[in-house]
Parts: structure tokens; sequence; C-alpha cells
């Protein structure tokens, strides 16, 4: 496992995928009977975990019932030689899948980053997201033909007569940004979104459309949602954010100007805070964002001069 050096939740932990030998049905055949082999249970994309709220992870070789009534199965990677795969419940009533996996509940894993280490919040993630993905494409989008899974559930091939597609699982981007002020003094901006709790100010964010690069979307971002134009777009890092696929790519940006006017859709409300403001909210309680995304990152950094 390596270590996620900005401590971003989801990205902790590393496993070696394998690519070159899940597509060998043998090779993950014998995996699943291999006595070192793990597996994690999950149901409806939330965790099953015992009664202390930690993971449930079974011996694969002793897991005959669970995988028998999964509705997949997917090989994740290699930790330290050791084979890692994720079983999916969602397809048996919630009682059901606690019992089969002999867990005390299903919990969604953001509910648990404070408790797990960010490789086992990363592996939990990476589960969600695949199993989560293998729901959704059951059918080809081409024929409408049904599709079956392959090369340890990281492709899913079309079964219609001539036409063979292959699916692959897909992310979703988007982009997050930090915007400073021009000029004196330091100021971020930041926006109440709609359906936020009242006092819940946070950073800009927004998916990647077609044709754009990351940057571009930073850019229409911030026009369309608070009428701000940008300069100086600058990358400042990344995270997997698996609800249910993203990927959150983080920026920092300078306006060029102060004047901001919100669309009144996905933002009603944004203003420029100065760092002692910011550390006035977090004196009353009001943190930095969620604790396990890069806007909590993002503010942290500004807030602390962090580049």
């Amino acid at each position: 496992m390596r270590t996620n050096e900005r401590g971003l939740a989801y990205g902790g932990g590393w496993l070696d995928r394998a690519a070159g030998l899940r597509t060998d049905p043998g090779w993950i055949a014998a995996r699943l009977t291999d006595r070192e082999s793990v597996l994690l249970p999950h149901w409806r994309d939330r965790c099953l975990v015992a009664a202390d709220r930690m993971p449930v992870r079974l011996a694969a070789v002793a897991a005959a019932g669970l995988l028998a009534a999964a509705a997949e199965t997917v090989f994740l990677g290699l930790d330290a030689g050791r084979a890692i795969f994720a079983a999916d419940l969602s397809g048996r009533p919630e009682r059901e899948a606690l019992a089969l996996a002999g867990a005390a509940e299903a919990v969604d894993v953001r509910a648990l980053v404070g408790a797990l280490t960010p490789a086992e919040a990363a592996v939990q993630a990476y589960a969600k997201g695949l199993l989560h993905w293998h729901r959704g494409q059951r059918y080809c989008g081409g024929c409408g033909a049904p599709t079956v899974a392959r090369d340890g559930g990281h492709t899913r091939s079309c079964a219609g007569a001539g036409c063979g597609r292959l699916l692959f699982p897909r992310i979703e981007p988007a982009v997050i940004v930090l915007v400073e002020a021009p000029g004196e003094p330091e100021r971020c901006l930041l926006a109440r979104h709609r359906g936020a709790p009242e006092g819940s100010w946070s950073t800009l964010a927004g998916f990647v459309e077609v044709g754009e690069t990351l940057e571009d979307a930073v850019r229409r971002e911030l026009v369309e949602e608070a009428g701000v134009t940008v300069v100086d777009v600058s990358y400042q890092g990344s995270q997997a954010w698996p609800f249910p696929a993203g990927l959150m790519v983080g920026f920092r940006a300078t306006a060029a100007s102060t004047q901001v006017r919100v669309d009144g859709e996905e933002l009603v409300d944004a203003r420029w805070f100065t760092r002692e403001e910011l550390r006035a909210r977090v004196a009353d309680g009001h943190p930095l964002g969620r604790i396990d995304s890069i806007d909590h990152h993002l503010l942290g950094s500004w807030l602390n001069r962090v580049i």
C-alpha cells in the first residue's frame, strides 16, 4: 500500500490491479479458491460492517454461499500478493445480505472515513464504484442485448449476435476551484449552493463537459454560476470521488475582478472571505468543507498559505 501524500480520502491506498492477469478466467477462479484471498461484501452502494462498524472482510474460499448469492463479484487487485475481491448483494433483501456476510448493518463509506485508514477507505470506495457501474451496464447501449462481465469485472461484453460491443468502467470528472480575489486584501470566494444548510459555504465545482479541457471547465463554471471571469488557473491535486464514480480535480484561480453575480439556480449566494473571517467561522464550529473532500484541502491550504 502507498500512502496519499495530500491526505485526501479515497486515494490513500494502492492495489496492484494485475491488468495482465485478470483477463485470464482460470487465474481469477484460482484466486477465488485461494485461502489468502479476501472478499469485501457490499449492498446497494454501502459497505457491510460488523458490530464495531468496521467493514467485513471474509475469506473468499469460505464464502461459497455469499458468492452464489452475489449479483456480481469483481477482482479489485493484489495486496502484497493477496487477491482482494468485492461482491455485490444488492439483489437480495438487506436482512439476507447482512446474514450472508455476518454483518451488523450496511453503511455508506462516507460515514466510515474517520475510522478507516486512507488505504482502507480507498479500497472500499473503489469497490463501491466498480459494483455500481456493473448494475448500470447490464444491457448494451447499442443493440439492447444483455452484457456479461469479463476480465475480473473490469469489462462487460455485449452478448448480442453481431454486436460484441465492449463496455469499460467510466468516471465522471468534475472540477473544484478555490478562487482568490485580485489585489488586497487577500480573499477567497465561497458560495452557498441551493439546498445546502443555512450558513454553509463552500468552494465552487462543476462537471466537465464534452470537448472541454479541465481548465476550460473551470472558466466556464465560474462564469455560469457566479459571473466571475478567472485567470491564472493552476492545478492543485485530484481525488477519487466514488459518489458514484467521480474524479474531483482541484484548482486555484484568480478572479479578474471582485464582481459576483450568482445564477440563482445552482448558487443562491456567493461572497469573498478573508482569512480572518474563515478562521472565525472555524472557531465558531463551522468546518472547512467536508473532512473527506478535496474542498477541505483547498480551503485549509489557502488558510495556511500553502501553495
